[in-house]
């Protein structure tokens, strides 16, 4: 690729860099021109998808300043900017590489937090912002006001889908420290009573 190119591909990269909310990196090796075509059509409004060259995604990246992991700047990269809502981003790539399994999802990241590849799956996982908006309009019971807030408010995105994933993470692997430091409280009073009482009886006159 010539020098021109080049720095006109990289200025567009980080230009998209700049206006997403977040990006996922996937490798495309052994995908058809017309299963690429497939995947832009489902991710539709949500996400733009284009091939990039390592290097450049790493200089555009660093020129936007967004970090990369250098471990996912391997072998031949796509890379899906998110402009819409990233939950349905992730459904549609997780249902795209399940029916056409040499797409990989490498991680990526939504406003600055890198996101790894498991993450993104459990990503797809939640309900997307018009799921949650339905519910918590309904819950309102017909509050006209407190709906049209609602609707012209936008999500603290980053904020739910983190709390989200914490909150998975947690239900998989349940802590049990908490037990093991009620155990340890349990039995320090008594050892701390026990010094009093020795004390006592060491200051009793005899007979």
């Amino acid at each position: 690729m010539a020098r021109p190119d080049k720095a006109a591909a990289v200025a567009e990269l980080a230009e998209n860099f700049r206006e997403s909310n977040g990006a996922v990196l996937t490798e495309y090796r052994g995908l058809t021109v017309k299963q690429l075509q497939e995947l832009r059509r489902l991710l539709g409004e949500t996400a733009s998808y284009a091939v990039a060259k390592n290097t450049l995604t790493k200089i555009a990246a660093k020129e936007a300043g967004v970090e990369i992991d250098d471990a996912l700047l391997t072998g031949p990269t796509a890379i899906a900017f998110i402009s819409g809502d990233p939950v349905e981003t992730a459904k549609g790539l997780r249902d795209f590489a399940k029916a056409n399994t040499p797409l990989v999802i490498k991680g990526g990241f939504l406003d600055g937090k890198q996101l790894s590849a498991d993450e993104i799956k459990k990503l797809a996982d939640l309900e997307s912002r018009e799921v949650l908006l339905a519910k918590m309009a309904g819950a309102m019971k017909g509050s006209l006001q407190n709906a049209v807030s609602l609707f012209n408010a936008p999500l603290a995105q980053t904020a739910r889908l983190v709390a989200a994933l914490e909150a998975k993470k947690a239900e998989e692997s349940p802590a049990e420290a908490p037990a093991a430091v009620a155990a340890d409280a349990d039995t320090t009073p008594a050892t701390e009573e026990a010094a009093p009482e020795a004390a006592t009886d060491d200051a009793t006159p005899e007979g």
